[in-house]
């Protein structure tokens, strides 16, 4: 088979070789139709760019990194398969590093892992601090994805934890709920859980309902096992809760199994959100009702920011974005007569 080269895309789009080459390096002055019919005939030859050419011309690989605490994790498999396929349409390929969330290895990936073969990076850290971001090379551009490090001088994109929170708990309380429980807390920790359990608590005072501690059930980790605890933890206190607000859908899953097992039914007996939205939500029984981050706009944006940051097109101060998201309804809350 013959590999494709630059001119054969040129003549199947109708356009000249600089204009290929333009469209690969992300040339912020293409017109959008001329960008397309170039993308389709990239697509269509299955045309790859000879990396180590295009190192030479424009002094960039076309390589970004991705670095994530965990690819097995469903949300942030979603995550990388949606920024893979935005930076796919660049041209771009993307390695993707799991860091454990380990200090170190979030250093050396959101760094480049190789600094002098990667472009920039998009990172999603657990236990970087600000001191951290602040030592990075400032040439080398960073994305990061996440709450973690909401605070610091770099481009940072994440939704609105506190008020997506709050709107779950809202939601709870608007179905007659008032013994509401929390899983997911994480007190030595700062950032997701902290930012939802203070939406969780905002909601609770708006109502006038007292928050009880024995209700906030903690989770070292945000796995199925976490939650499948922590659910039947709650199930033993004196007065068990009416609802559960999980931070994660993981954890809502392994809750959902503890409340099986305990003979109760959900919604009836309890009922139970989660978070992230991740597709097995709409496949569980019952169906489970979450938050929806919007996953497509985080990766867009992040890719996207990440190009003009790399192209030079963006040159100011660090931006937080903030991301939209909805609360998507589901069996596990919703009232009879309205279940799917």
């Amino acid at each position: 088979m013959v590999t494709p080269r630059l001119k054969d895309v040129a003549a199947l789009a109708g356009v000249s070789v600089k204009t290929v080459s333009n469209v690969i390096n992300d040339y912020p002055f293409v017109r959008e139709e001329t960008r397309v019919r170039v993308q389709l005939a990239i697509d269509k030859l299955r045309y790859r760019p000879n990396l180590s050419a295009r190192r030479l011309r424009t002094g960039r690989s076309g390589l970004i990194a991705l670095s994530l605490p965990e690819i097995s994790t469903p949300y942030f498999g979603e995550i990388a398969g949606l920024i893979v396929d935005v930076a796919e349409q660049r041209g771009w390929t993307v390695l993707i590093d799991q860091t454990g969330g380990e200090r170190s290895h979030e250093q050396r990936t959101a760094a480049g892992i190789r600094a002098d073969l990667i472009d920039g990076s998009i990172a999603s850290p657990l236990s970087m601090t600000a001191a951290d971001i602040a030592a990075l090379d400032p040439h080398h551009p960073v994305v990061l994805l996440g709450e973690q490090l909401a605070m610091v001088a770099a481009d940072h994109i994440a939704i609105d934890n506190v008020r997506a929170a709050r709107e779950t708990t809202e939601h709870l309380i608007s179905l007659g709920c008032r013994r509401i429980a929390v899983i997911g807390a994480r007190p030595r920790h700062n950032g997701t859980a902290n930012l939802r359990l203070e939406g969780y608590r905002l909601a609770l005072d708006d109502a006038g309902l007292r928050p009880v501690r024995s209700l906030v059930a903690p989770a070292s980790d945000f796995h199925l096992a976490d939650g499948y605890a922590a659910m039947q933890a709650l199930l033993r206190t004196r007065r068990p809760p009416d609802a559960v607000f999980c931070f994660n859908d993981l954890l809502a899953f392994g809750a959902l199994r503890a409340v099986a097992e305990a003979g109760l039914a959900v919604p009836g007996d309890i009922k139970i959100c989660g978070f992230d939205d991740i597709e097995l939500c709409r496949y569980s029984s019952p169906t489970l009702t979450s938050v929806s981050p919007d996953k497509r706009a985080i990766a867009e944006t992040a890719v996207d920011l990440l190009a003009r940051r790399i192209t030079g097109a963006e040159t100011g101060p660090g931006q937080d974005i903030v991301v939209p998201h909805t609360l998507e309804v589901r069996d596990s809350t919703a009232p009879a007569g309205q279940r799917r």
